[in-house]
Parts: structure tokens; C-alpha cells; sequence
């Protein structure tokens, strides 16, 4: 059996998983990454493309975010609409000039995967972890197989960053945590289209047949969204009826949607889920494997990272102080900013979907939350700081 040493296990090349090897490697604690997928499925899987603040900032201290700086766009506000009206939440005003910056996650994939693997780094691709062993011992295992042949890491630490259907939640005892979960009444039909984004920031909006959104992901592909039914079919909807949705939903006085060709279609269900705790002995757990967001609040990759920034914290404590105190703590530190991220990304899905019929209750309520904002600083002030992600420093208050 081919044996593999080394200080931390990770499970997963995704952005998590490789942010902490990196991150590691920077204060050198040694790592290795093995992999379920192939290379080219791994950066070619499209997921979420907005990055807060705070991933940049870290993406840029490890010296990796030279294509991101060059290529990816830089938005300082977000548009709101509701029933064709549209007002502007502006970032800087309200965060002290903080902004997202819109660059597909898979682009970050690639950007993390190559300097991992030019930099000498281990990464075994198609090596589908099968047992976490020993990980309430000094020791823990992983034991993989890649090309028929079995194969085992042994390790100080796992951190499974795995995804939602990774062995990682699975091997964590039933009886340590807690499952919370929400699944809405809707789904998300997303496009990606050869075309120009029709607006400069990304537009959100209510319409009384759907939620729409607008986004984008370079100069020359925009991104676009369709509130659907959870039992829809891409079939059922042909490129024109798409953009003839996109265009009615987004609408507003005086602009106009370009559309342009489709090239990828898919639907996304919209659901919450996370555990209570992301930890048993020396396995942990970060990203997907944890906890899931609906896609409203651009919160996914970017809660992932926040999560690999507290593991590195606890791990340098551990290496270079000889403290457990971080590694012991890391649930409730990272679980601060899941449970603010889990309430932002609900209020902006309630806020923005359809979920009763035009002139209801619930439609009067979404109504006033839109009129709220566009009347008040301090409530517009509390969607900009959380879309651009709070500081690090926010939750040791």
C-alpha cells in the first residue's frame, strides 16, 4: 500500500481545500490534497462567482491573485428592483470602502491548482478518500484509491473540505451534532450566454412571475437567473423564453436586457443546511461539508474560506505555540459567521422571491423591507456590509 506523510490531510481540491494548503505552506506546515474528481471536472464545475472583501484580501496575501486582480471585476453597489422600480445599494459609504469582486469560482480553482502543483505540492486527482481512520488518535488516516491501487495518508490532522456529499460529514459521529435545514419553495434556472452584461453591477429583482438576477462573469459572459418551480425541467424552457423572462423580470424604464447565445443551462434547488459542529478528534470539517446556502446572498465559496482562515489560525497555534486552544474552539468561532451568513442569505431570498400571490401578506412584507431600504441608511447600510462580508474582527466584539 503506497504511504503517503504528512502534517495535514485534505480532502478536496476546491477552493477550500486548496486555500488552506496554500495557506499552510505560506507558514510551513506541510499538506497534501487528495481529490475524488479529475482535474479537468474540478475546474471546469461552475459554482458561484462573487467574492467578498475578505477572500480577495486573503487570495492577495498569499500571492495568489494576480489573473484575479487583471481579470476580475471590481463592483462597488448592487441594484435592488421591485415591481420594475430599482434603486442602488452603494458599498463604500456604508463598509469604509469595502466591494466584491465578481471572477468565477472555477478561475479561482485553476489559478490555486496550478501554483499549488508548480510550487512542488501534492495532489492526487480520481483518489476518492474511502475510510478517515484513527482521527481520535495522534495519528489519523486517510485511506484513498487512485488507478486500482490503495493507498493511505498518515497525518497529524484531516481537514475534510470535501463538499456536502463527502466522506467527511459522514464519518463524523451522529450523536456530536445537530442538523439544521431549510429547503424553499423554488428552485434557480441559471444560464451562462456568450453576451455583454447589460448593467455594471449585478441587478436583483422581484417581479409578481419570479425572482430574476442578472450577473455576470467577464466582459463577454453574463450569468443570469430565473426563479422556476422545485419540479421544473431545463427542457421545458427554449432559449427565447428564457431571455423573454430575463427581460420582463428585469425590466425597467428606459434599459434593456441584451441576450445573446446560450450555452449552458442548469437548475439549482435553493436550500440551507449546516451542522452544529464541524469537528471530532483531530478530523475537521470546512466549506460544503458543513453547511449550505442558497445562492441569494453570495455566500458559499466565501464562507468556505472564512473557515479555512480560522483552521489556519488554530493549526499555527498548535505548530509553532504547541496550543490546542484554536483547534478546540473552531466550531464556535467559525459557526459566528455561518449563523450570520445563513440570516443574511434567507433575508435576501425572502426578500426577493415570489412566495404568495401579488398583494398578499407576504408580498406587503417584501414590499416594506424594499420601501425600508430605499428610505433608510442604517437598513441599507446592513445589506451592504453584510454583501461585502463583515471583517474578521467584527466577530470578536
Amino acid at each position: 500500500m503506497k504511504t503517503i506523510k504528512t502534517q495535514v490531510g485534505i480532502i478536496g481540491a476546491g477552493p477550500a481545500g486548496l486555500t488552506l494548503a496554500h495557506w499552510l505552506k505560506k507558514h510551513g506546515i506541510d499538506s497534501v490534497i487528495i481529490e475524488h474528481r479529475s482535474r479537468e471536472y474540478v475546474e471546469a464545475r461552475v459554482r458561484a462567482g462573487l467574492l467578498e472583501q475578505n477572500t480577495v484580501d486573503i487570495l492577495k496575501t498569499l500571492g495568489l491573485a494576480d489573473r484575479l486582480v487583471r481579470e476580475g471585476h471590481e463592483h462597488h453597489g448592487v441594484y435592488l428592483s421591485f415591481d420594475g422600480e430599482r434603486i442602488r445599494v452603494p458599498f463604500g459609504p456604508y463598509t469604509n470602502g469595502r466591494h466584491i469582486t465578481i471572477y468565477g469560482q472555477q478561475e479561482v480553482v485553476k489559478d490555486l491548482t496550478d501554483a499549488w502543483l508548480t510550487g512542488g505540492g501534492t495532489l492526487l486527482f480520481e483518489a476518492p478518500a474511502l475510510e478517515l481512520a484513527d482521527y481520535d488518535t495522534n495519528h489519523p488516516k486517510i485511506y484513498f484509491e487512485q488507478n486500482g491501487e490503495k493507498g493511505v495518508v498518515e497525518c497529524d490532522f484531516i481537514a475534510a473540505c470535501d463538499g456536502f456529499h463527502g466522506l467527511g460529514r459522514k464519518t463524523l459521529p451522529k450523536n456530536t451534532y445537530k442538523e439544521y435545514s431549510l429547503t424553499y419553495p423554488f428552485s434557480w434556472l441559471g444560464i451562462l450566454a456568450h453576451v455583454p452584461p447589460s448593467s455594471d453591477e449585478l441587478i436583483y429583482a422581484y417581479h409578481e412571475r419570479g425572482f430574476a438576477l442578472h450577473s455576470l462573469r467577464s466582459s463577454t459572459v453574463s450569468r443570469l437567473y430565473i426563479q422556476v418551480e422545485n419540479d421544473d425541467k431545463v427542457d421545458n424552457w427554449s432559449d427565447d423564453q428564457i431571455w423573454e423572462e430575463l427581460s420582463l423580470r428585469l425590466g425597467t424604464p428606459g434599459w434593456n436586457l441584451q441576450s445573446g447565445p446560450i450555452f449552458e443551462k442548469a437548475i439549482t434547488p435553493m436550500r440551507s443546511y449546516f451542522i452544529d459542529n464541524m469537528q471530532a478528534g483531530r478530523l475537521f470539517l470546512a466549506g460544503d461539508a458543513a453547511h449550505i446556502v442558497p445562492p441569494t446572498g453570495g455566500k458559499g465559496l466565501n464562507l468556505a474560506i472564512a473557515d479555512v482562515k480560522h483552521l489556519v489560525d488554530a493549526f499555527i497555534d498548535y505548530y509553532h505555540n504547541n496550543s490546542t486552544t484554536g483547534l478546540d474552539t473552531y466550531t464556535p468561532t467559525a459557526l459566528r459567521r455561518i449563523w450570520r451568513a445563513q440570516d443574511f442569505s434567507n433575508f435576501m431570498t425572502t426578500l426577493l422571491h415570489k412566495q404568495d400571490e401579488h398583494g398578499s401578506f407576504q408580498y406587503r412584507l417584501q414590499r416594506a423591507k424594499f420601501d425600508y431600504i430605499r428610505i433608510s441608511d442604517n437598513y441599507a447600510a446592513t445589506v451592504a456590509e453584510n454583501y461585502v462580508g463583515l471583517p474578521f474582527e467584527s466577530f470578536n466584539k
